[in-house]
């Protein structure tokens, strides 16, 4: 039997398959260049460490440019990092020994940090303030309750006018204020009637202040009378009821919880509007609010 040439024989798939696959150019892919390229490094790398190192050394001086560069792009992203840090507070400056300070923060508080008395038996101290037996702050003697004076009231306020019922409006704030400064809360009470819940309100929050701290340099100063008007017991009024509303610039100061210190200095303006009764021969305080425009 004979055989065919093999230009005669008939062309299957598979022998076309085959023939693609062996005529197509070979991929070279980029992880087949990069070992190319990582072989060819290390062939032509020198042999031992000192070779090395002076093979490092004797470069171009475009090569030695750009390692400066990024030495000192380096060094400066290090030093920004640094100088960002300290003005955050995130640590201290360089050669600068942290202190211990009371906290002075408006309007938040943050604890004061405290420290144990030493072995030689000094008191206690904390953030410059020392600390007292029951564990409360003390007070500085310089802004003791005792050097504050307790407000009279005027004259003009024990006519029954509405120029009386103002003066014993401008009273009360002096009073209030008195009150925050000092921790004396009957002085007030005496100013309002019983179970007036804007009275009652500011006399809870001072006594709830000074049963473990204190308070000073609160500060209160009517700035502005609006309006000086009777009101009738159909708006809810008792009889004899004058209604003064005004502004009122005012000062928190410093105030103490405990071991923690708030430091409220900057002066802002508040509406206050108080119904003042004329009740057995004098104003007192009826009702009160703060307008919602506060």
């Amino acid at each position: 039997m004979m055989v065919p040439p093999l230009s005669e024989r008939p062309v299957t798939e598979e022998d076309e398959e085959q023939f693609r696959r062996e005529s197509a150019p070979r991929k070279y892919t980029l992880r087949r260049r990069w070992a190319d390229y990582r072989a060819e490094v290390k062939a032509r790398r020198p042999k031992g460490a000192r070779a090395r190192a002076r093979a490092w050394l004797h470069v171009e001086p475009f090569y030695w440019g750009m390692r400066v560069t990024y030495v000192v792009l380096f060094a400066g992203a290090v030093f920004a990092v640094y100088i960002n840090g300290v003005a955050e507070g995130w640590w201290p400056a360089w050669g600068e020994r942290p202190t211990v300070a009371a906290t002075t923060t408006a309007p938040a508080a943050r604890p004061v940090p405290t420290s144990s008395p030493s072995a030689s038996g000094e008191a206690a101290m904390s953030g410059g303030y020392q600390i007292g037996p029951d564990g409360v702050l003390v007070r500085p003697a310089e802004h003791a309750a005792s050097t504050y004076t307790k407000p009279e009231l005027p004259n003009e306020a024990k006519e029954h006018t509405e120029r009386g019922a103002e003066a014993a409006a401008r009273h009360y704030i002096a009073t209030l204020s008195y009150a925050w400064n000092t921790g004396d809360t009957q002085s007030l009470a005496s100013l309002s009637a019983e179970g007036v819940p804007f009275a009652e309100g500011h006399i809870e929050a001072i006594n709830q202040l000074y049963a473990n701290g204190w308070a000073y340099g609160n500060k209160a100063k009517v700035t502005n009378i609006v309006t000086v008007e009777p009101v009738t017991e159909e708006q809810g009024a008792r009889p004899n009821t004058i209604g003064v509303e005004f502004h009122v610039a005012t000062t928190n100061g410093i105030s103490c919880k405990e071991q923690k210190i708030v430091i409220s200095d900057n002066e802002y303006t508040v509406s206050f509007s108080l119904w003042m009764t004329w009740q057995d021969q004098r104003w007192i305080v009826t009702d009160g609010y703060i307008p919602h425009e506060n």
